[in-house]
């Protein structure tokens, strides 16, 4: 690291900084994938263990010349010793005996893996979690965590930076510039619960405030503080009352501290003495409510879209909100947050007077990858602030905010090897474009580097447009802190220890692998084309002769606008499932429409339907239901099973109309041709595709391998089907066995003999009870009828 460049870099870790290198994140970074990871062979793993050695070498150095005065402890002598011999046998032993059983783990690095947010990790950060953890740093507080305290600072601006949030040059914000402000945190779920708590915090902060102005005496200078409220009004905050006062804009809440100060002349430390009898982080939200009284007739709420990551009702159980307080928005037909219900409900609580803590925007749904329309939601505050009613925009980014790589521009020249010719890749969607562009209006953004920015575990992080919010989790008042004599982020956060490492992880891949067009942006842009791809194959998988279709959950470009889907579909199919990469990129029109397909990032949900044997696509829930969940069965893996039997893997999820709306649900099962079915829950596959290449060559592709394993599945699943079919057929009075009786009775119908039934019970009737379980029936039936067919029988069960 060299301290050139570092200068105005708008962290402010200079003043750190008295000798040596000075860490820095900016810059043009590098440009290759394949020296980003390890690789699908470990094509890489020469390089990682130099590196790997490396470290450990650079860490035994450091040790040795710290006061290397200093007596040893490990001699060579007791290195000979019988027990330290045995020692180390017993380690080498169980290091071997641990590694054997890791590789019952899931192998996340290869293309055949479909399932959760999960890939390859990049090399710069498992060396930089490799060569921190050899210190062990706590990021708690600086003096555990002297130096990586430094780079999460650094990486907190270069997310900020990465998700659309201006970080003014040093000394801007002494000129009132509003700073932005973001750390690590071990997931998302801790940064969302933090988001969520820092909202509550600021929603009551004015009404604390004025409590105190009218009781303590220190801050009587500033009882005639005016502010500005949410309509453009301007009172005397003491004045206003209490919707007034939970309607306030955040910069105006967030700034309020910093005026006493300045107009005033109140320093920090009287504000933060003053204030801490009236915060609610002191008293209490049932204290706090008994005091405001008849002000407080209802309880404030937080909105969320039905895609909401579990955290969300876990925040409100924690901070007390309760989850009666969170409202859940239904989506549209596209599985993002319907504008139109999330303003009937806006209307609903300003004309019962409900404070609104905040509007969660899910950027990156977990399910479908759905990106909830940010920019409209962004607007419809605005209009609703002028009506009286503000809150705070959280979005919920943790799997897509690194897609706004994609629109940083590289921090310097273009790589002189630069390839010119047409890639492998394609940008967003002009929908998501739009919205991630308004990511940096958002008051707070969750981002886990662990999901879409390819780090170890544990690594979420969450950043704040206005540094001040981060005030309203700590016991003291929220003033803008200037010149610390001690660096912190573990003040600001609901976590205790975290480490270190995880912060070095971050912070060398985004030193290697830059947040913009070039580092992950490109790596983005590739697996988005990957994706796209898959999704087209889907699309146009099921031939007339086969006995299934395929339905994914994003609609066609055509269907959402109301043009000829068909014609699209035969587009798709024609120009670019089954072209060659070389044939794709060559075909403009094709290139134009491929971003425009899929999901709005790069999971894809999709359901499996079957048909009849006269042709007839089946109209029963149920049953199709049944069949996915078979299918996923066979491509999920199982505890304790060999993990290289596995040929592809994918994960699943339900869709429930209690929790996504009946416009979604209903719209589904219409395209999946189950809508006169009742239920309302549609069990639905997922493929997750995060790898930014898929192998290619005149054999044939990754894609073709997915297809055919995909094949393979539905085939066997559907085939089980039919014998569970049978099953529930013979099984008369539905006790979930079968016994002499009521097989004897189906299978003369069919027209078999008493003595091959005889045969038939003998072979499944392992454990000779009398009966014939469902697990004993599937096992024998599928034999028995080959054999049946190989005697040239007829008579079909």
């Amino acid at each position: 690291m060299s301290g050139r460049g570092a200068r105005g870099d708008g962290s402010g870790v200079n003043r750190y900084f008295q000798f040596g290198d000075r860490p820095f994140l900016k810059g043009v970074g590098t440009t290759s994938p394949e020296a980003w990871f390890l690789g699908s062979k470990a094509e890489n793993a020469d390089e990682l263990e130099k590196l790997i050695v490396e470290a450990i070498r650079d860490h035994a150095f450091w040790r040795r010349n710290f006061h290397p005065q200093d007596p040893t402890h490990i001699t060579e002598q007791s290195k000979r010793h019988p027990s330290y011999l045995h020692a180390m046998d017993t380690l080498k032993d169980n290091l071997r005996s641990l590694m054997s059983f890791l590789k019952k783990s899931v192998p996340f690095f290869s293309a055949r893996y479909q399932g959760h947010m999960n890939w390859d990790t990049s090399l710069p950060s498992v060396l930089g979690y490799f060569a921190a953890m050899l210190y062990n740093p706590n990021n708690v507080a600086f003096e555990g965590s002297t130096a990586t305290t430094i780079l999460e600072m650094l990486v907190g601006d270069d997310l900020c930076r990465m998700l659309g949030y201006t970080v003014p040059e040093e000394g801007a914000v002494d000129e009132k510039a509003i700073r932005p402000w973001g750390h690590i945190t071990c997931g998302g779920t801790v940064a969302n619960i933090e988001a969520i708590w820092s909202s509550r915090n600021l929603k009551f902060y004015p009404l604390s405030l004025r409590d105190a102005l009218k009781s303590e005496p220190s801050l009587s200078a500033a009882r005639e503080l005016v502010v500005t409220t949410c309509d453009g009004k301007r009172a005397p905050l003491g004045a206003l009352d209490a919707w007034s006062l939970l309607n306030l804009k955040v910069d105006e809440i967030l700034a309020l501290p910093a005026r006493m100060t300045q107009e005033y002349g109140i320093p920090s430390d009287t504000i933060t003495a003053a204030m801490a009898g009236h915060s609610l982080q002191h008293l209490g939200i049932q204290e706090l409510y008994r005091r405001c009284g008849a002000d407080l007739p209802c309880s404030p709420v937080f909105l969320v879209p039905a895609t909401k990551h579990y955290s969300f009702p876990k925040a409100a159980a924690v901070l007390g909100i309760g989850s009666a307080n969170v409202l859940d928005i239904p989506v549209d037909c596209d599985a993002r947050m319907s504008l139109s219900a999330l303003e009937a409900t806006l209307k609903r609580c300003l004309d019962e007077r409900r404070a609104v803590y905040t509007v969660v925007s899910v950027v990156g749904s977990t399910e479908e990858s759905a990106v909830d329309p940010l920019k409209a939601i962004l607007e419809l505050r605005h209009r609703f602030q002028k009506a009286g009613l503000s809150f705070t925009v959280h979005a919920d980014a943790a799997w897509g905010g690194y897609f706004a790589a994609i629109l940083r521009p590289d921090e310097g020249p273009r790589a002189k090897d630069a390839p010119s010719r047409p890639a492998a890749e394609i940008g967003m969607s002009r929908y998501v474009t739009s919205q991630l562009s308004a990511l940096g209006r958002a008051d707070s953004i969750t981002v886990d580097p662990h999901k879409s920015g390819y780090v170890p575990y544990p690594a979420g992080a969450l950043c704040y447009r206005n540094s001040a919010m981060r005030d309203m989790v700590t016991f003291k008042a929220p003033y803008i802190v200037h010149g610390d004599a001690e660096p912190t982020v573990g003040i600001y956060g609901l976590e205790g220890s975290k480490p270190g490492a995880a912060v070095a992880a971050v912070y060398l891949s985004h030193k290697v692998i830059r947040p913009t067009r070039s580092g992950y942006g490109q790596i983005h842009r590739r697996a988005l084309f990957n994706c796209k791809r898959f999704y087209a194959r889907l699309l146009c998988m099921a031939h007339p002769e086969d006995r299934f279709v395929i339905v994914p959950v994003p609609r066609l470009p055509a269907e959402v606008g109301g043009g000829d889907a068909e014609a699209e579909r035969e587009f798709i199919r024609e120009r670019i499932d089954r072209r060659s990469i070389e044939e794709l990129l060559a075909d403009p029109e094709a290139m134009a429409l491929l971003p425009e397909l899929g999901p709005d990032q790069n999971i894809l949900t999709y359901a499996v339907n079957f048909k009849h044997p006269d042709g007839s696509l089946n109209t029963n829930l149920d049953m199709m239901n049944r069949l996915n969940a078979a299918i996923y069965e066979l491509l999920s893996i199982d505890p304790g099973d060999d993990i290289y039997r596995y040929r592809m893997i994918v994960s699943t999820t339900d869709f429930s109309e209690e929790q996504y709306g009946n416009v979604f649900i209903e719209d589904y099962k219409r395209r999946l041709g189950v809508s006169g079915s009742p239920g309302s829950t549609v069990t639905v596959l997922r493929s997750t595709t995060m790898a930014p290449w898929f192998l290619e060559s005149p054999e044939g592709s990754t894609l073709d391998v997915l297809e055919h394993e995909l094949r393979d599945a539905i085939h066997k699943s559907m085939m089980r089907d039919s014998m569970f079919q049978i099953f529930e057929e013979i099984d008369a009075n539905g006790d979930g066995v079968l016994d002499v009786p009521e097989i004897m009775a189906k299978f003369r119908e069919k027209g078999f003999r008493d003595g091959e039934i005889d045969e038939f019970l003998r072979v499944c009737d392992i454990d000779r009870d009398g009966t014939v379980s469902l697990k004993e029936f599937l096992g024998a039936i599928s034999h028995f009828l080959a054999k049946a067919k190989l005697s040239g029988r007829e008579a079909k069960v």
